[in-house]
């Protein structure tokens, strides 16, 4: 069932065409890795968790991705389960490291290439990935990622690209 949500919410991720074609390189743990050689692209990606007591307006994952063309890897994406106030703070927090966020709408990135370099490693030191911020309403939120198999799914996104110049 997982790995369904995981496909689904790839194929949303993409682009509105989802006759785009993907590569699923493999369900690992929580996270899932494809590769999309229309773009190219290559990236791993996970649902938040699902929490009671917690409304969601859309469906929020985390996702890393590398676009060999680009010559960018390693890029953090999250799309937040609730729309951002704006200029909310954005925090995402893993095992005491906290790194903030930038981003509007329901989305959020690193500043620059060095902080996603430094939430990767992070993601590697396994345990849950929180990012916490206030909604349109004004109220604090936070969505929460295992990182159970993002260590393997970020390898095979990267392995999965790897032949791309």
């Amino acid at each position: 069932m997982r790995a369904v949500l995981l496909f689904a919410l790839a194929t949303a991720v993409a682009l509105p065409a989802a006759v785009q074609a993907r590569d699923a390189l493999g369900v690992f743990g929580e996270w899932a890795a494809f590769r999309d050689p229309e773009t190219p692209r290559c990236y791993a990606i996970t649902a938040a968790e699902e929490r009671q007591g917690q409304s969601h307006e859309q469906d929020g994952f985390a996702s890393v991705g590398t676009w060999p063309d680009k010559r960018v890897r390693g890029q953090l994406h999250v799309r937040m389960t609730r729309e951002l106030a704006k200029n909310s703070w954005i925090v995402l927090s893993i095992r005491g490291k906290s790194f903030s966020l930038i981003g509007g709408g329901s989305e959020a990135w690193a500043k620059d290439a060095q902080m996603d370099a430094a939430i990767v490693a992070a993601m590697r030191s396994g345990g849950d990935m929180t990012v916490t911020a206030l909604d349109a309403k004004g109220r604090r939120f936070f969505d929460r990622f295992s990182l159970d198999g993002a260590p393997t799914a970020l390898d095979a996104a990267t392995l999965g690209c790897s032949g791309r110049r």
